[in-house]
């Protein structure tokens, strides 16, 4: 099983779905890792070499951000944002939408679920 960037890739897939199991590399990354290291994309995860796995381990490492620097670049931003007090950090620091989604309804995934309402005591 090869590791790379702290990461174990998933047995007998192709390299390129493979790679995409790593935080920060999707398709288009990890089609340009394959044609970088000159490794054939179909190949399978099980067939790597340590010479193979050396060599997407350099490429990721050198030319792209990933797993735990990119997780901990986006953290910053999101701190910086929420720091300043502007209107997408308060949304942060509230826990709601970002992006100008209605709240109306909706948006349950960053509100959480729904408070039962309190009913008045005749």
């Amino acid at each position: 099983m090869a590791r790379i960037a702290g990461v174990d890739l998933p047995r007998n897939k192709r390299l390129d779905i493979a790679l995409q199991s790593i935080y920060g590399v999707g398709p288009k990354i990890a089609d340009q890792v394959c044609r970088k290291t000159g490794i054939d994309h179909a190949k399978r995860s099980d067939a790597l070499t340590d010479q193979d796995v050396a060599r997407i381990r350099e490429v990721l490492e050198t030319q792209y951000k990933v797993e735990g620097d990119l997780r901990r670049q986006i953290a910053l931003d999101i701190k910086r944002l929420m720091d300043l007090g502007c209107y997408r950090g308060l949304r942060h620091r509230k826990g709601l939408p970002v992006r100008g989604q209605r709240t109306h309804t909706n948006a349950r995934t960053r509100k959480g679920p729904r408070r039962a309402a309190i009913k008045k005591k005749k």
